[in-house]
């Protein structure tokens, strides 16, 4: 069983920055699969960007260039470094973790961009 808490959300100007993290429990951290995806009012849950084992990252075209996602396998944590946001980035942000058919998910973070 993996636990994820996210932390680092909150309310930011647009231009600004945020960095999420999101703390796994468990011994098996660097194995996972790792994923922020995010979810604004009215609208389906959307994949913001992922992080495989090997370090290999892959971003939403809405992101690419402005988010920055990374791993320390050592504190067991996966950060979403967040530059130029937008007030379209406003959701909430919420962990992923995988590994073979199993799939966790963290409690969510608000992140609202806004002047």
């Amino acid at each position: 069983q993996v636990q994820l808490v996210e932390s680092g959300g909150g309310l930011v100007q647009p231009g600004g920055s945020l960095r999420l993290s999101c703390a796994a429990s468990g011994s098996i951290f660097k194995i996972l699969a790792l994923g922020w995806y995010r979810q604004a009012p009215g609208k389906q849950r959307e994949l913001v960007a992922t992080i495989t084992q090997s370090g290999s990252t892959d971003y939403a075209d809405s992101v690419k260039g402005r988010f920055t996602i990374s791993r320390d396998n050592a504190k067991n944590t996966v950060y979403l470094q967040m530059n130029g946001l937008k007030p379209e980035d406003t959701a909430v942000y919420y962990c992923n973790a995988g590994w073979s058919s199993h799939n966790w998910w963290g409690q969510g973070t608000q992140v609202t961009v806004s002047s």
